[in-house]
């Protein structure tokens, strides 16, 4: 039992410094996709992701989550050089509440849209669980990973901050989950019929017309 118990702490650990490895590494040169979202929560994410449409990685972008009182010109404030863009490239989406929200309200956008291959910009220690929760919700899409470090993350490592060393544990801890779902949504799938399938939630998106 002791030996056991001995060894389950040694996985969850390696596996813990191999997530914060991951989780802390910058995005490299990202190709082109047929969309972009954005997961909101801070970290420059939205910034990031604008900035990938102007320079046509993708041909429209999701902000999703997006706070209720959040309108569409204090968006713009935040990237005021690429303003422009939100009068035609921009979706905002006010429903999604937490990660799994923003994988059902990606699901639909890009469905509406006919995207299959997306980019996904969110906090690199967030990442892992992003693409879990996409991945079990709309498991057709190519999903390609563009996280955002905050600049604490490229000055000092995170085992040498407290903070940063609690974030990632935090955020592992929910990993697993996500990846127990991932795996069982998987088992279904190859035991459910098309027909027995559930069908896609219709979720409201804001275009411009639609936003104060």
């Amino acid at each position: 039992m002791i030996r056991l118990t001995g060894g389950l702490i040694l996985v969850w650990t390696a596996g813990f410094v191999f997530f914060a490895a991951l989780a802390s590494q910058p995005a490299s040169e990202t190709a082109v996709a047929d969309g972009i979202v954005a997961l909101t929560g801070g970290g420059a994410r939205i910034e990031e992701a604008v900035k990938l449409l102007a320079e046509h990685r993708g041909q429209r972008l999701l902000i999703s989550g997006v706070n209720q009182h959040t309108s569409r010109a204090a968006l713009q404030q935040q990237v005021p050089d690429y303003a422009d863009l939100f009068d035609c490239c921009i979706d905002i989406g006010y429903w999604a509440k937490d990660t799994n929200g923003n994988a059902q309200e990606t699901e639909v956008w890009a469905k509406q849209r006919g995207f299959k291959r997306l980019i996904i910009v969110t906090s690199g220690y967030h990442m892992a669980r992003s693409l879990a929760e996409m991945a079990q919700v709309f498991p057709d899409a190519t999903l390609v990973p563009h996280p955002v470090l905050p600049p604490s993350q490229h000055s000092e490592a995170w085992w040498t901050s407290p903070s940063a060393t609690r974030l990632l544990l935090v955020e592992y801890v929910k990993l697993w989950p996500a990846l127990a779902r991932l795996g069982m949504a998987r088992v279904l799938s190859a035991t459910l019929t098309p027909e027995s399938a559930s069908a896609s939630v219709k979720l409201p998106l804001a275009s411009k017309a639609s936003v104060n």
